[in-house]
């Protein structure tokens, strides 16, 4: 299993196109076969701020996520118009 935690923020003014973009990851994340779990999360006291929550298989699910059309196009593409990565980190389970 590797988890991926990721948070974005979104521009001032662009946090509902950034939710919609969201909402469509995470839509089409899950269909993956490597994808155990996708879950965006919004900070309670910033609307503007995005957690995501990721499980893969392994490494090469992880990699085919990266290099599906719908990351290309959302996470690489729309989604830099309206938001900004601001930290990534991969996580490893203590056991497996």
């Amino acid at each position: 299993m590797v988890v991926l935690a990721v948070t974005w923020v979104a521009k001032a003014g662009a946090e509902e196109k950034a939710a919609a973009l969201f909402r469509e990851l995470t839509e089409k994340s899950r269909r993956e076969p490597g994808c155990a779990m996708y879950i965006v999360h919004r900070k309670q006291d910033d609307p503007r701020t995005f957690f995501i929550y990721e499980q893969y298989r392994d490494q090469a699910a992880l990699e085919a996520h990266r290099a599906s059309a719908h990351f290309q196009d959302i996470a690489r593409g729309s989604l830099l118009e309206v938001a900004e990565r601001k930290e990534g980190a991969l996580y490893l389970p203590l056991e497996q």
